[in-house]
């Protein structure tokens, strides 16, 4: 454009961005709550029983565990990384915790029971020191975040196997089995701990300086490094948070569930992944958060509930709930390609 002396001046081609832009820049957040919505909307017309405060805490009551679960593994995949681990780590913490409180326990060499605060620590150890094997697997000698947690997952359960070998502990602490199956103003005690564990994931990530160094890692991990960021040590940090998660989530579900046993958690690898990715949160890392991810547990919670309520074929669920993360995915990849776009 000239003006009155000749020059010409620059001139501004950046539209406005309009609704259409921003339903597909905020698609992976948009996504979860159309499908809470309609899900919640459709067994409650499908089902008087559904809409309910007393199934409303049988929700809040059946994600519980893993929702303490997925935090840390909103952690791993805001990195970038997986952890296939997570449910053998469960479980394999659940059964310690009861091993280390029988008196007649291998560990028990006087044959005397162990207090129960002993018990706790012991098996957070154990749950801490597979993370860390984990984490040196990672970043110490290279392996694929993938690779190196699929090796821990038989680990685990092949600890869990040794444990047990076979049988059913019911013994656990006392505190545990407060916290997995005990209530207080009629609000469960498990439900408390998520919630606990959520809203503290969030502040961590949200207002603390390794939160910012989560996500820097995850959005660009090479720009995290040419900035000063020791990646190493973040990766590390967030496979040992992911593990010690998972073992409080096994030892509460094992209070919840009344007794530990083999291959108690082994749905909750699928339902945690599925809690974080259905919720928004990025499989390419640095997109998403704690948010994401309960909205991701209400989703799955009002989808397993709600079938339950519902005249349904049992083997019909599966299928559905394969098919709704099925299409997560495929948001959550459409929504990485469109960021893309954008940023070229």
């Amino acid at each position: 454009m000239a003006s009155s002396d000749g020059a010409t001046t620059p001139v501004d081609h950046k539209r406005p961005r309009g609704l259409g832009s921003f339903v597909r820049s905020q698609m992976r957040n948009i996504a979860p709550f159309l499908t809470l919505i309609f899900l919640s909307a459709f067994f409650a017309i499908s089902s008087p029983s559904f809409a309910t405060l007393d199934n409303l805490g049988n929700i809040l009551t059946q994600v519980s565990v893993t929702g303490v679960i997925a935090v840390g593994l909103t952690f791993v995949i805001l990195c970038a990384e997986i952890d296939l681990s997570i449910a053998s780590i469960a479980n394999v913490t659940g059964i310690a915790v009861a091993f280390f409180t029988l008196q007649d326990s291998y560990v028990n060499i006087a044959n005397l029971p162990m207090p129960g605060w002993a018990a706790i620590l012991m098996a957070l150890a154990l749950c801490a020191l597979l993370g860390l094997v984990n984490a040196l697997g990672l970043t110490m000698i290279g392996i694929p975040s993938f690779i190196m947690t699929l090796a821990m997952m038989q680990i685990a359960a092949g600890v869990s196997a040794l444990l047990v070998r076979g049988q059913i502990a019911y013994k656990i602490p006392p505190l545990i089995t407060t916290l997995g199956s005990g209530s207080i103003g009629g609000i469960p005690w498990i439900v408390i701990v998520a919630a606990v564990m959520l809203l503290g994931g969030h502040l961590v990530l949200t207002y603390t300086r390794f939160g910012r160094y989560v996500y820097m890692v995850g959005g660009n991990r090479e720009a995290a490094e040419f900035s000063g960021l020791n990646v190493k040590l973040i990766l590390g940090s967030v496979m040992v948070i992911s593990a010690v998660c998972s073992g409080i989530g096994g030892m509460l579900g094992v209070a919840h569930f009344g007794s530990a046993q083999q291959n108690e958690f082994d749905t909750y690898l699928l339902d945690s992944i599925a809690a974080v990715v259905v919720g928004g949160t990025s499989l390419f890392g640095g997109r998403g958060g704690i948010g994401n991810t309960i909205v991701g547990l209400f989703v799955l919670g009002v989808l397993n509930n709600g079938l339950d309520h519902v005249n349904i074929d049992s083997f019909l669920k599966i299928l559905i709930r394969g098919v709704i993360l099925l299409a997560a995915l495929i948001i959550n990849v459409y929504a990485q390609r469109l960021r893309e776009r954008t940023a070229d």
